[in-house]
């Protein structure tokens, strides 16, 4: 079971098969990423997914930050999740490159409760350069 954190907090992530982008079909209107795919193979497809989810193997691996931007850059206008061990401090950074949200294991919502997500949920407030405009 995995749970799915907005800006508006947590929620169960429902049961899906959300196939990986080797096995997208032209039917599909969701699909996996890894964190070494090309964001570009997913070009003739940006119109018609409805949902993006971009693998962090690891809270250390930023590769999907990049990933996430270049989609937003490609025009894609869906929803984009993380999915992984993301933390609660890397919640703005998501969200600041194009995330709509995360999806974390369920080990990982226990170890960082809700309040600790929704603190950044004001994300545009938690990054350096608007501390030194203050």
């Amino acid at each position: 079971m995995s749970i799915i954190v907005t800006d508006a907090g947590f929620a169960p992530a429902p049961e899906r098969q959300i196939p990986a982008l080797a096995d997208l079909s032209d039917q599909d209107q969701a699909v996996d990423l890894s964190n070494a795919d090309d964001p570009e193979a997913l070009v003739p497809h940006l119109s018609r997914l409805q949902l993006i989810r971009v693998a962090f193997p690891a809270f250390s691996d930023g590769r999907a930050f990049t990933i996430a931007r270049r989609l937003r850059m490609l025009g894609y206008k869906g929803q984009l999740l993380a999915l992984g061990p993301v933390i609660s401090d890397q919640y703005a950074m998501c969200r600041r490159v194009g995330f709509d949200g995360v999806e974390i294991p369920d080990e990982i919502a226990a170890r960082q409760p809700e309040e600790q997500w929704k603190f950044r949920a004001n994300w545009t407030a938690h990054d350096y350069q608007s501390r030194l405009r203050a």
